[in-house]
Protein backbone atom coordinates (compact mmCIF):
# COMPACT_ATOMS: atom_id res chain seq x y z
CA UNK A 1 0.00 0.00 0.00
CA UNK A 2 1.27 3.19 -1.55
CA UNK A 3 0.28 6.67 0.57
CA UNK A 4 -1.16 10.10 -1.01
CA UNK A 5 1.82 12.40 -1.63
CA UNK A 6 -0.16 15.59 -1.26
CA UNK A 7 -3.41 16.98 -0.82
CA UNK A 8 -3.51 20.63 -2.60
CA UNK A 9 -6.74 22.68 -1.92
CA UNK A 10 -7.34 25.61 -3.92
CA UNK A 11 -9.55 28.58 -3.05
CA UNK A 12 -11.10 29.87 -6.39
CA UNK A 13 -12.17 33.50 -4.93
CA UNK A 14 -13.19 34.96 -9.26
CA UNK A 15 -16.14 32.10 -9.27
CA UNK A 16 -17.95 33.51 -6.33
CA UNK A 17 -20.29 35.14 -8.09
CA UNK A 18 -19.95 34.84 -11.62
CA UNK A 19 -19.66 31.44 -12.65
CA UNK A 20 -22.44 30.01 -11.58
CA UNK A 21 -26.28 30.78 -10.70
CA UNK A 22 -27.37 32.51 -7.90
CA UNK A 23 -29.28 30.57 -5.25
CA UNK A 24 -32.23 30.87 -2.88
CA UNK A 25 -29.89 30.26 0.17
CA UNK A 26 -27.51 33.59 -0.84
CA UNK A 27 -24.87 30.64 -2.14
CA UNK A 28 -21.50 32.67 -3.12
CA UNK A 29 -22.23 35.51 -1.75
CA UNK A 30 -20.16 37.41 1.13
CA UNK A 31 -16.46 35.59 2.07
CA UNK A 32 -17.86 32.12 1.15
CA UNK A 33 -15.65 30.72 -2.11
CA UNK A 34 -15.16 27.23 -3.39
CA UNK A 35 -12.62 25.17 -2.98
CA UNK A 36 -10.94 22.56 -4.94
CA UNK A 37 -9.65 19.69 -3.37
CA UNK A 38 -6.52 17.54 -5.33
CA UNK A 39 -5.27 14.31 -3.93
CA UNK A 40 -2.42 12.84 -5.27
CA UNK A 41 -0.50 9.70 -5.25
CA UNK A 42 2.77 11.38 -6.08
CA UNK A 43 1.69 10.62 -10.03
CA UNK A 44 -2.17 10.27 -10.39
CA UNK A 45 -4.63 12.94 -9.00
CA UNK A 46 -7.86 13.21 -8.14
CA UNK A 47 -10.32 15.84 -7.30
CA UNK A 48 -13.37 17.48 -4.96
CA UNK A 49 -14.82 20.61 -4.69
CA UNK A 50 -16.20 22.26 -1.55
CA UNK A 51 -18.79 24.75 -3.40
CA UNK A 52 -19.03 27.48 -0.96
CA UNK A 53 -16.42 27.55 1.84
CA UNK A 54 -16.34 30.08 4.35
CA UNK A 55 -13.65 30.96 5.95
CA UNK A 56 -13.67 29.10 8.61
CA UNK A 57 -14.32 25.75 6.66
CA UNK A 58 -11.50 26.82 5.12
CA UNK A 59 -9.74 26.82 8.33
CA UNK A 60 -11.39 23.19 9.09
CA UNK A 61 -10.18 21.90 5.52
CA UNK A 62 -6.49 22.65 6.23
CA UNK A 63 -5.81 22.26 9.59
CA UNK A 64 -8.42 19.13 10.73
CA UNK A 65 -9.63 17.13 7.88
CA UNK A 66 -7.45 17.30 4.92
CA UNK A 67 -4.22 15.78 7.92
CA UNK A 68 -6.90 13.63 8.90
CA UNK A 69 -6.78 11.77 5.48
CA UNK A 70 -3.40 12.01 4.99
CA UNK A 71 -3.01 10.44 8.37
CA UNK A 72 -5.91 7.42 7.49
CA UNK A 73 -5.43 4.38 5.67
CA UNK A 74 -7.42 3.38 3.11
CA UNK A 75 -7.95 0.95 0.53
CA UNK A 76 -11.45 1.98 -0.95
CA UNK A 77 -12.99 5.38 -1.21
CA UNK A 78 -15.94 3.93 0.66
CA UNK A 79 -13.50 3.49 3.58
CA UNK A 80 -12.67 7.52 3.31
CA UNK A 81 -15.01 8.48 5.70
CA UNK A 82 -13.63 6.32 8.61
CA UNK A 83 -10.71 9.37 8.71
CA UNK A 84 -13.23 11.62 9.82
CA UNK A 85 -15.61 9.15 12.02
CA UNK A 86 -14.56 11.70 15.04
CA UNK A 87 -14.57 15.23 13.99
CA UNK A 88 -17.51 17.36 13.64
CA UNK A 89 -19.85 16.48 11.07
CA UNK A 90 -19.58 18.66 7.91
CA UNK A 91 -20.46 17.16 4.56
CA UNK A 92 -19.30 19.27 1.98
CA UNK A 93 -15.97 19.31 3.47
CA UNK A 94 -16.40 15.39 3.94
CA UNK A 95 -17.82 15.72 0.45
CA UNK A 96 -14.86 16.68 -1.48
CA UNK A 97 -12.26 14.72 0.51
CA UNK A 98 -14.42 11.88 -0.32
CA UNK A 99 -15.05 12.60 -4.44
CA UNK A 100 -11.50 13.57 -4.59
CA UNK A 101 -10.71 9.68 -3.85
CA UNK A 102 -13.01 8.10 -5.59
CA UNK A 103 -11.65 10.32 -8.83
CA UNK A 104 -8.22 9.34 -7.52
CA UNK A 105 -8.96 5.52 -7.34
CA UNK A 106 -10.80 4.82 -10.44
CA UNK A 107 -8.23 6.89 -12.11
CA UNK A 108 -5.07 4.43 -10.49
CA UNK A 109 -7.26 1.28 -12.35
CA UNK A 110 -8.32 3.30 -15.65
CA UNK A 111 -12.40 2.77 -14.72
CA UNK A 112 -14.62 5.33 -15.50
CA UNK A 113 -15.93 6.63 -12.03
CA UNK A 114 -19.50 6.40 -13.26
CA UNK A 115 -18.54 2.18 -13.54
CA UNK A 116 -16.77 2.59 -10.09
CA UNK A 117 -20.06 3.63 -8.80
CA UNK A 118 -21.91 0.29 -10.50
CA UNK A 119 -23.72 3.58 -12.66
CA UNK A 120 -25.22 1.76 -16.09
CA UNK A 121 -26.04 4.47 -18.34
CA UNK A 122 -24.22 6.28 -21.22
CA UNK A 123 -26.08 9.69 -21.33
CA UNK A 124 -28.63 11.36 -19.20
CA UNK A 125 -31.39 13.67 -19.98
CA UNK A 126 -30.83 17.05 -18.39
CA UNK A 127 -32.97 19.33 -16.22
CA UNK A 128 -32.32 22.81 -15.70
CA UNK A 129 -33.59 25.55 -12.83
CA UNK A 130 -34.83 28.92 -13.22
CA UNK A 131 -34.30 31.36 -10.98
CA UNK A 132 -37.29 33.52 -9.92
CA UNK A 133 -37.96 36.32 -12.11
CA UNK A 134 -39.18 39.44 -12.51
CA UNK A 135 -42.66 38.84 -14.08
CA UNK A 136 -44.34 35.63 -15.73
CA UNK A 137 -44.12 37.06 -19.02
CA UNK A 138 -40.36 36.90 -18.23
CA UNK A 139 -40.76 33.45 -16.75
CA UNK A 140 -42.05 32.11 -20.15
CA UNK A 141 -39.39 33.64 -22.24
CA UNK A 142 -36.68 32.38 -20.34
CA UNK A 143 -38.61 28.86 -20.53
CA UNK A 144 -38.65 28.91 -23.80
CA UNK A 145 -35.00 29.77 -24.12
CA UNK A 146 -34.29 26.27 -22.60
CA UNK A 147 -36.83 24.54 -24.18
CA UNK A 148 -35.06 25.64 -27.52
CA UNK A 149 -31.53 23.85 -26.24
CA UNK A 150 -33.16 21.11 -25.07
CA UNK A 151 -33.92 21.10 -21.72
CA UNK A 152 -36.54 18.12 -20.90
CA UNK A 153 -37.36 19.40 -17.82
CA UNK A 154 -38.00 22.64 -15.54
CA UNK A 155 -37.61 23.36 -12.16
CA UNK A 156 -38.95 26.59 -10.97
CA UNK A 157 -37.81 28.55 -8.18
CA UNK A 158 -40.82 29.81 -5.93
CA UNK A 159 -41.83 31.39 -3.11
CA UNK A 160 -45.27 32.48 -1.70
CA UNK A 161 -46.59 34.96 -3.40
CA UNK A 162 -44.58 33.78 -6.76
CA UNK A 163 -45.82 29.99 -7.37
CA UNK A 164 -48.98 28.75 -8.80
CA UNK A 165 -50.04 31.55 -11.64
CA UNK A 166 -46.37 31.19 -12.56
CA UNK A 167 -46.39 27.50 -12.65
CA UNK A 168 -49.62 27.79 -14.71
CA UNK A 169 -48.51 30.51 -17.09
CA UNK A 170 -45.81 28.10 -18.16
CA UNK A 171 -48.49 25.83 -18.58
CA UNK A 172 -50.25 27.57 -20.56
CA UNK A 173 -47.39 28.42 -23.00
CA UNK A 174 -45.89 24.45 -22.44
CA UNK A 175 -48.40 22.38 -22.04
CA UNK A 176 -46.38 19.46 -22.48
CA UNK A 177 -43.52 20.25 -20.21
CA UNK A 178 -42.26 17.96 -16.94
CA UNK A 179 -42.11 20.53 -14.32
CA UNK A 180 -40.99 21.11 -10.64
CA UNK A 181 -40.91 23.48 -7.95
CA UNK A 182 -38.39 24.29 -5.39
CA UNK A 183 -39.69 26.18 -2.50
CA UNK A 184 -36.42 26.46 -0.43
CA UNK A 185 -37.62 26.19 2.68
CA UNK A 186 -39.53 29.67 2.50
CA UNK A 187 -43.13 28.02 3.01
CA UNK A 188 -44.99 28.06 6.79
CA UNK A 189 -47.76 26.06 7.68
CA UNK A 190 -50.37 29.16 7.83
CA UNK A 191 -53.20 28.92 6.14
CA UNK A 192 -52.55 30.97 3.23
CA UNK A 193 -49.50 29.04 2.38
CA UNK A 194 -50.96 25.74 2.39
CA UNK A 195 -53.72 26.81 0.41
CA UNK A 196 -51.00 27.61 -2.47
CA UNK A 197 -48.73 24.57 -1.92
CA UNK A 198 -52.33 22.92 -2.30
CA UNK A 199 -53.74 24.85 -5.27
CA UNK A 200 -49.78 23.88 -6.92
CA UNK A 201 -50.70 19.90 -6.20
CA UNK A 202 -53.84 19.96 -8.71
CA UNK A 203 -51.07 21.01 -11.42
CA UNK A 204 -49.62 17.83 -12.07
CA UNK A 205 -45.96 18.63 -11.22
CA UNK A 206 -42.94 16.35 -10.78
CA UNK A 207 -42.31 17.10 -7.23
CA UNK A 208 -42.83 20.36 -5.02
CA UNK A 209 -39.02 20.77 -3.39
CA UNK A 210 -38.21 21.86 0.34
CA UNK A 211 -41.61 23.33 1.07
CA UNK A 212 -40.55 24.13 4.64
CA UNK A 213 -37.70 24.95 6.58
CA UNK A 214 -34.90 22.10 6.37
CA UNK A 215 -35.25 21.47 10.28
CA UNK A 216 -38.99 20.65 10.42
CA UNK A 217 -39.48 17.10 8.73
CA UNK A 218 -42.70 16.89 10.59
CA UNK A 219 -44.13 19.95 8.65
CA UNK A 220 -42.96 18.05 5.46
CA UNK A 221 -44.68 14.61 6.53
CA UNK A 222 -47.81 16.31 7.38
CA UNK A 223 -48.03 17.98 3.78
CA UNK A 224 -46.73 14.75 2.21
CA UNK A 225 -49.63 12.69 3.43
CA UNK A 226 -52.20 15.26 2.12
CA UNK A 227 -51.15 15.61 -1.44
CA UNK A 228 -51.00 13.85 -4.43
CA UNK A 229 -47.61 15.57 -5.38
CA UNK A 230 -44.17 14.34 -4.15
CA UNK A 231 -42.80 16.70 -1.51
CA UNK A 232 -39.07 16.20 -2.67
CA UNK A 233 -36.61 16.63 0.16
CA UNK A 234 -33.16 18.26 -0.35
CA UNK A 235 -31.81 20.59 2.58
CA UNK A 236 -33.37 18.69 4.83
CA UNK A 237 -30.69 15.74 4.48
CA UNK A 238 -27.09 16.11 5.19
CA UNK A 239 -26.51 12.63 6.19
CA UNK A 240 -27.67 9.44 5.34
CA UNK A 241 -29.14 9.41 8.72
CA UNK A 242 -31.42 12.00 8.20
CA UNK A 243 -32.74 10.35 4.98
CA UNK A 244 -33.48 7.08 7.14
CA UNK A 245 -35.30 9.43 9.09
CA UNK A 246 -37.09 10.90 6.40
CA UNK A 247 -37.75 8.03 4.59
CA UNK A 248 -39.09 5.98 8.40
CA UNK A 249 -41.42 8.66 8.91
CA UNK A 250 -42.77 9.17 5.28
CA UNK A 251 -41.27 12.70 5.03
CA UNK A 252 -41.31 13.02 1.57
CA UNK A 253 -41.77 11.01 -1.48
CA UNK A 254 -38.65 12.54 -3.44
CA UNK A 255 -35.48 13.23 -3.07
CA UNK A 256 -32.76 15.59 -4.41
CA UNK A 257 -29.44 13.59 -3.90
CA UNK A 258 -26.45 16.45 -4.06
CA UNK A 259 -23.12 14.76 -2.99
CA UNK A 260 -22.06 17.80 -1.64
CA UNK A 261 -24.85 18.11 1.09
CA UNK A 262 -24.90 14.35 2.18
CA UNK A 263 -20.64 14.08 2.66
CA UNK A 264 -19.47 12.20 -1.03
CA UNK A 265 -20.51 10.12 -3.41
CA UNK A 266 -20.04 7.38 -1.31
CA UNK A 267 -23.08 8.37 0.95
CA UNK A 268 -24.76 9.78 -2.18
CA UNK A 269 -24.33 6.16 -3.84
CA UNK A 270 -25.94 4.59 -0.85
CA UNK A 271 -28.30 7.73 -0.93
CA UNK A 272 -29.73 6.72 -4.27
CA UNK A 273 -30.15 2.81 -3.25
CA UNK A 274 -31.89 3.80 -0.24
CA UNK A 275 -34.47 6.00 -2.03
CA UNK A 276 -34.86 3.69 -4.95
CA UNK A 277 -35.55 0.48 -2.11
CA UNK A 278 -38.33 2.99 -0.58
CA UNK A 279 -39.65 3.61 -4.21
CA UNK A 280 -39.04 7.48 -3.98
CA UNK A 281 -38.16 9.32 -7.44
CA UNK A 282 -34.28 10.62 -7.67
CA UNK A 283 -32.43 13.64 -9.28
CA UNK A 284 -28.98 14.06 -8.86
CA UNK A 285 -28.72 17.72 -8.15
CA UNK A 286 -25.65 19.77 -7.90
CA UNK A 287 -24.69 22.89 -5.60
CA UNK A 288 -21.48 23.00 -7.70
CA UNK A 289 -20.14 25.82 -8.84
CA UNK A 290 -17.03 24.11 -11.36
CA UNK A 291 -17.19 20.94 -13.56
CA UNK A 292 -15.51 19.07 -11.45
CA UNK A 293 -18.66 18.63 -9.05
CA UNK A 294 -20.85 18.78 -11.95
CA UNK A 295 -19.12 15.98 -13.27
CA UNK A 296 -19.24 13.91 -10.21
CA UNK A 297 -22.75 14.05 -10.20
CA UNK A 298 -23.03 13.57 -13.61
CA UNK A 299 -21.52 10.30 -12.81
CA UNK A 300 -23.74 9.50 -9.69
CA UNK A 301 -26.79 10.54 -11.83
CA UNK A 302 -25.42 6.88 -14.33
CA UNK A 303 -26.75 4.88 -11.41
CA UNK A 304 -29.82 3.26 -12.32
CA UNK A 305 -31.98 4.40 -9.47
CA UNK A 306 -31.76 8.17 -10.64
CA UNK A 307 -34.55 8.14 -12.88
CA UNK A 308 -35.41 11.88 -12.96
CA UNK A 309 -33.37 14.17 -15.50
CA UNK A 310 -29.52 15.70 -13.88
CA UNK A 311 -29.29 19.01 -13.21
CA UNK A 312 -27.50 20.79 -15.08
CA UNK A 313 -26.30 24.55 -16.18
CA UNK A 314 -29.26 26.09 -18.71
CA UNK A 315 -28.54 27.62 -22.15
CA UNK A 316 -26.36 31.30 -21.96
CA UNK A 317 -24.51 29.99 -19.31
CA UNK A 318 -21.47 31.68 -19.45
CA UNK A 319 -17.79 31.53 -18.55
CA UNK A 320 -15.05 29.64 -18.65
CA UNK A 321 -15.16 26.23 -16.65
CA UNK A 322 -12.08 24.72 -14.55
CA UNK A 323 -12.19 21.25 -16.77
CA UNK A 324 -12.19 20.58 -19.93
CA UNK A 325 -14.61 19.52 -21.74
CA UNK A 326 -17.03 21.44 -20.20
CA UNK A 327 -19.62 19.25 -18.53
CA UNK A 328 -22.83 20.91 -20.45
CA UNK A 329 -26.15 19.52 -22.01
CA UNK A 330 -25.99 19.08 -25.95
CA UNK A 331 -29.46 18.73 -27.12
CA UNK A 332 -31.10 18.41 -23.52
CA UNK A 333 -28.59 15.15 -22.85
CA UNK A 334 -25.51 14.87 -21.24
CA UNK A 335 -23.14 12.06 -22.32
CA UNK A 336 -21.66 9.65 -19.37
CA UNK A 337 -17.82 9.63 -19.71
CA UNK A 338 -17.06 6.01 -20.10
CA UNK A 339 -14.14 6.36 -22.43
CA UNK A 340 -11.76 7.82 -19.83
CA UNK A 341 -11.15 7.39 -16.54
CA UNK A 342 -12.19 9.26 -13.30
CA UNK A 343 -14.17 12.25 -13.76
CA UNK A 344 -13.86 11.69 -17.35
CA UNK A 345 -12.56 15.55 -17.07
CA UNK A 346 -9.59 17.41 -17.29
CA UNK A 347 -8.49 20.46 -15.00
CA UNK A 348 -7.34 22.81 -17.15
CA UNK A 349 -4.21 24.09 -15.86
CA UNK A 350 -4.38 27.77 -17.04
CA UNK A 351 -7.92 28.25 -15.87
CA UNK A 352 -6.94 27.14 -12.82
CA UNK A 353 -4.70 29.46 -12.09
CA UNK A 354 -6.13 32.28 -13.46
CA UNK A 355 -8.85 31.86 -10.72
CA UNK A 356 -6.44 30.38 -7.88
CA UNK A 357 -6.29 32.89 -5.01
CA UNK A 358 -4.64 31.09 -2.37
CA UNK A 359 -3.09 27.35 -2.85
CA UNK A 360 -1.74 25.35 0.35
CA UNK A 361 -0.08 21.75 -0.33
CA UNK A 362 -0.27 19.60 2.52
CA UNK A 363 2.97 16.52 2.53
CA UNK A 364 1.23 13.03 3.79
CA UNK A 365 3.84 12.24 6.67
CA UNK A 366 6.92 9.61 5.53
CA UNK A 367 5.49 7.18 8.02
CA UNK A 368 1.86 7.00 7.31
CA UNK A 369 0.45 4.39 5.54
CA UNK A 370 -2.57 7.00 3.81
CA UNK A 371 -3.73 6.38 0.67
CA UNK A 372 -3.87 3.82 -1.95
CA UNK A 373 -3.00 0.72 -3.14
Amino acid sequence: MTHAGAVTVTRIVELELVRLRPSLAGRGTGTATPVLVRVSDGEVNGWGEVPSATPGQWDALAQVFAPALLDHPWRRPTEVADAFADLPWDPTLVGALDTACWDLWSRQRSTPLAHALAGSRTALTAGVTLARQVTSESVTTEVNRQVGAGFRRIRLEIQPGWDTDVVRAVQTSFPFMVLQVDAGGRYTESPGDLDALRSLDSLGLVAIEDPFPADDLAAHGRLSAELRTPVALNRSLSSLDDLGEAIRTEAGGAVNVDPARLGGLTAARRAVDMAMDAGWPVWCGSSARTGVGRAATVALASLAGATLPVEMPGAGSRGRDLVVPPVRAHDGVVPVPLTTSGLGHEIDPATLRSFTAKTLLLDAPRSSNSGTT
